[in-house]
């Protein structure tokens, strides 16, 4: 197996690579000959880096789409303030749109109650009448991620809006390589639609997608002519041919120079890990009488003797060894969590959790469905962090969150009893 750069070095990454390597095998070479050793091919010196102490770290989540086309248009208000420019209301335009954004901001949901401060004070339009580079990195940390209901939920646009706005700031930093890469994408797009015109609100910008897609338009382009060109067809971009889309093929050639072996403690070959999770969760199911896994699928309170007994379980199920209760107590923040992820929560416990609200005789419908879908999701993965509540599939119920359902008292109420639940997994 070869191992190429890791991301922001994350160590979790560097040993599923690892991992994959370390999978049994029989017969793979032929009847009797089993899988019995491995070899990493590493050629960026990730074996040297991780065999040093304290090494790795793990890389931030993904900035989702909408984050990112929040911080690029700060980035262009910032821009056009430090060159004093508003070519046709741009500055505008986009300052009203991020303000929007975050007036769209509930102060009530448990994810921008954090940022209360930030939020009030760009809630205020007269907030946006200056944005300095300084104070356009705050706004795109502290306010870049937050929930709004303010929402565009077509992707594609959306994708479309990154490259447009893109290649505005590199109008503005006179960045002709990136402008120049960028554009080659937009005229390839402008191109395909101009097959489409077939559809009635393509062909409706047929002028507009013949001149961008020509190389005349992009001499001497301006803003407004981007910013133009950015609204009336960031709509039709759901309409491109698929079928005509280019495909890309490489063919590389290594060239290796002097080898050096490495030594990585630790590493034996041995278990799937998704093999010892089904293992593991199957012999639980045939020792569900078991005192101490009662209590824990009850949502009763563990104590240390539990604890030792469910480790004692996963010893004697034979899924794996030492190194493997070690990980699944490390990966799950602790050991009954990670038999609880796998057992689930009996339904009547997770009912009587929030039996609250399911005998609120004052909520309608939709609030107890929502409730519902709570005990749902904790009798299958045995606990819920709070922030999946400002996830599908319970936005499908309430796509701002819980907060359009209940009071703020009652979501902090649902979020109490989520840790609460959580807790009852740990040891007391």
């Amino acid at each position: 197996m070869g191992l190429a750069r890791l991301g922001r070095r994350s160590v979790s990454k560097f040993w599923q690579m690892i991992g994959r390597g370390t999978r049994l095998r029989r017969d793979l070479y032929g009847p009797g000959e089993d899988k019995r050793n491995f070899y990493v091919f590493d050629f960026c010196m990730n074996l040297e880096y991780f065999n040093q102490p304290g090494a790795g770290s793990e890389g931030s989540l993904q900035k989702s789409l909408g984050q990112r086309l929040f911080e690029t248009r700060v980035g262009l208000v910032s821009a056009l303030d430090e060159r004093g420019l508003d070519p046709d209301g741009l500055r505008t335009d986009t300052a009203r749109w991020l303000h929007s954004v975050v007036a769209g901001m509930n102060l009530d949901n448990v994810i921008v109650r954090g940022k209360r401060e930030w939020v009030q004070r760009y809630g205020e339009w007269s907030a946006w009448a200056s944005l300095p580079t300084h104070t356009a990195g705050d706004i795109a940390t502290h306010l870049g991620g937050l929930p709004s209901t303010v929402r565009d939920d077509d992707e594609q646009a959306k994708r479309f809006d990154i490259v447009m706005l893109t290649i505005q700031l590199a109008v503005l930093d006179d960045d002709h390589q990136t402008a120049d890469r960028l554009r080659r994408g937009v005229q390839a797009i402008a191109s395909n639609l101009l097959a489409q015109t077939a559809i009635p609100a393509v062909a409706a910008q047929e002028e507009l997608l013949a001149e961008v897609a020509d190389d005349d338009w992009w001499v001497d382009v301006t803003l407004p002519m981007l910013e133009l060109g950015r609204k009336r067809v960031r709509g039709l971009v759901r309409f491109l041919d698929k079928a005509h889309r280019a495909t890309v093929y490489t063919d590389l050639a290594d060239e290796l120079g002097e080898s050096t072996v490495v030594a990585l403690p630790g590493v034996s070959v041995g278990t799937n890990w998704e093999r010892f999770k089904a293992k593991v969760r199957a012999y639980l199911a045939e020792h569900d009488d078991n005192i101490s896994l009662q209590r824990l699928r009850r949502n009763r309170q563990l104590t240390l003797a539990d604890l030792i007994a469910l480790e004692d379980m996963l010893v004697a199920s034979g899924a794996g060894g030492p190194g493997d209760v070690a990980r699944a107590r490390e990966e799950s923040q602790g050991l009954g969590l990670f038999i609880r992820s796998l057992v689930g929560l009996d339904r009547s416990a997770a009912s009587e959790a929030f039996s609250e609200f399911l005998t609120d005789s004052r909520l309608g419908v939709t609030e107890i469905r929502f409730i519902q879908m709570i005990v749902e999701h904790l009798t299958a993965n045995g606990v819920m962090p709070a922030a999946r509540l400002y996830e599908a599939p319970f936005t499908d119920f309430a796509p701002q969150g819980p907060d359009v359902l209940f009071s703020e008292d009652a979501v902090d109420r649902m979020v109490m009893i989520l840790d609460d639940v959580r807790a009852t997994a740990l040891p007391a």
